[in-house]
């Protein structure tokens, strides 16, 4: 395929991506299924937005504000200048509120980022459950679906039978181990890219596109119970389309302040994962690699450097260990 024709083909997956993360109408109508759903989707937003971003609002409106009328930086402000005339009154007020300030972040914002961060990472794994049985695909679901198919080659490909017992237990572990340390590692280049000069920010918004539309559909693999390496390979070959999904995501939070942007992005990540829920454009991920549609553009290995870090982290481990989860990865 020429050039222009791969640039065609990636524009059109990356177009799709875009689509199919906007499509917010899977989020009402799988809410209006789920009464769990709904209720879990509104504790986020009660927490993360009328909480969080509203204690950054009061701060920024009221408390700001009345900490420059109560302690003034400017003499023209003072009610008596007998006040102005002492030398360390102006130094004093503005070192009395930048405490005050950072005592409120102290206090309240930092224990309640680290509160929402636990939190919502539970209720995230919460809403995408019931999203998924909203969806009628719950586990039972699914394994009854594949009963009633009888088609060998579906089901061989939708579930990869591991080894049983403590070996397939420590695979398992050992699987869950890489994928923590591959996701830790791309997030500080994610990190990494931002401090490059001119191009970093146009890099790191594509590699956070890239970092949020595999967390969004994660779930849904877990779910599936689609094997790891299957994910990367999959992710690679459609980069795209998921550096299209991932898109809207960044674009909301690009632009803020890392507290607003955490609290935007807490917001919207639920909405997200559940459009990726409903989404049906990756479903040949179950097939057989050779079944997958044509994406018409090379792979990119995304994934390359932090593979490769990660393989020397778990290279320091014992050997057995290292070894296991080497050769489930090749699986």
């Amino acid at each position: 395929m020429e050039v222009s024709g791969k640039v065609k083909m990636a524009a059109s997956l990356w177009l799709e991506g875009i689509g199919e993360a906007c499509c917010l109408h899977r989020v009402v109508l799988l809410c209006m299924r789920s009464n769990n759903l709904l209720m879990r989707t509104g504790q986020c937003f009660l927490l993360n937005g009328f909480i969080f971003l509203g204690s950054i609002f009061v701060l920024k409106s009221v408390v700001i504000p009345a900490l420059w009328w109560i302690l003034p930086g400017q003499c023209s402000q003072f009610v008596s200048h007998e006040l102005c005339d002492l030398g360390g009154t102006l130094k004093f007020y503005s070192f009395l509120r930048l405490a005050l300030i950072q005592l409120c972040y102290v206090l309240w914002f930092y224990p309640l980022y680290v509160f929402s961060i636990v939190l919502s990472t539970i209720w995230y794994n919460d809403i995408a459950k019931y999203g998924y049985a909203a969806m009628g695909r719950s586990k039972l679901t699914v394994e009854k679906g594949s009963s009633q198919n009888n088609s060998p080659s579906v089901q061989n490909a939708h579930h990869v039978k591991g080894p049983s017992g403590l070996g397939g237990v420590m695979i398992g572990i050992g699987q869950q181990v890489y994928s923590i340390l591959l996701l830790s590692v791309f997030f500080l280049e994610v990190y990494a890219t931002g401090l490059i000069p001119y191009i970093g920010k146009l890099i790191n918004f594509l590699l956070l596109s890239w970092m949020y539309a595999y967390y969004c559909f994660e779930y849904k693999w877990n779910f599936n119970e689609v094997a790891l390496d299957r994910r990367l390979d999959y992710f690679e070959s459609y980069w795209p389309f998921f550096a299209g999904f991932g898109s809207p995501c960044v674009l909301a939070i690009f632009f803020f302040s890392p507290l607003v942007s955490y609290g935007i992005m807490a917001i919207l990540f639920p909405l997200f994962v559940l459009t990726a829920t409903g989404s049906e454009s990756e479903q040949e991920i179950s097939f057989e690699k050779h079944k997958w549609r044509a994406a018409g553009v090379e792979r990119l290995p995304i994934f390359y450097v932090a593979d490769k870090v990660s393989l020397w982290m778990l290279s320091l481990l014992p050997l057995e260990k290292g070894d296991q989860v080497q050769d489930r990865k090749e699986q």
